[in-house]
Order: C-alpha cells, then structure tokens, then sequence
C-alpha cells in the first residue's frame, strides 16, 4: 500500500531538532522524500504497523503533528508530479 507520510515538528523547544532528524530516518528506512516533511511510503500492513508506531513514539503530540494520507492500490493514477525533483519509481528496478 502506498501512504503519503507527512509531520510537522516545532523545533523551538528543546528536543526538537533531534525528534525531528529521527522522523526523517525513520520515513527514509521506509520510502523517499518527495518534500522537505513529505514521504512516500509503499509498505505492506506489517510494515505499516511497525513504521506508524515507530513515528507516534517519536513525536510529542503537544507540539508536533504527523499526517497519514492512504493512497491504495491504484495510486499512481491519482499522483501527479510538475517541475523539479523526479522520484524514483519504488516498484521499477534499481540501477547503481
């Protein structure tokens, strides 16, 4: 399943920069940064379960926000992509 992972964190305080750099690890061991807080993120439910819980206990729900966007099977046709920054396709193959 495809989910589009977007957080909001409030770096004013103490701890913010850290919860912060941690969120982004944690969405990049997962998918592909498509914005500066916006990840791709293709996982099966295992994998989902694991990610969304990793990402709740990373957060301070009094200060910081995370969104979940499902996009299901047949997203591609419902994401539409202009301008700079080509992502990668997750499902095609990889060349290094």
């Amino acid at each position: 399943m495809m989910i589009l992972v977007s957080y909001d964190v409030s770096t004013q305080e103490t701890g913010g920069d850290k919860r912060l750099r941690r969120l982004s690890k944690a969405c990049r061991d997962f998918g592909q940064r498509v914005q500066y807080s916006v990840f791709e993120i293709e996982v099966d439910a295992a994998q989902w379960t694991v990610l969304k819980q990793r990402l709740c206990d990373l957060i301070d729900p009094e200060q910081d926000s995370l969104r979940f966007y499902y996009l299901g099977s047949n997203w591609q046709a419902r994401v539409e992509h202009v301008g700079a920054k080509p992502v990668l396709d997750l499902n095609g193959p990889l060349i290094f």
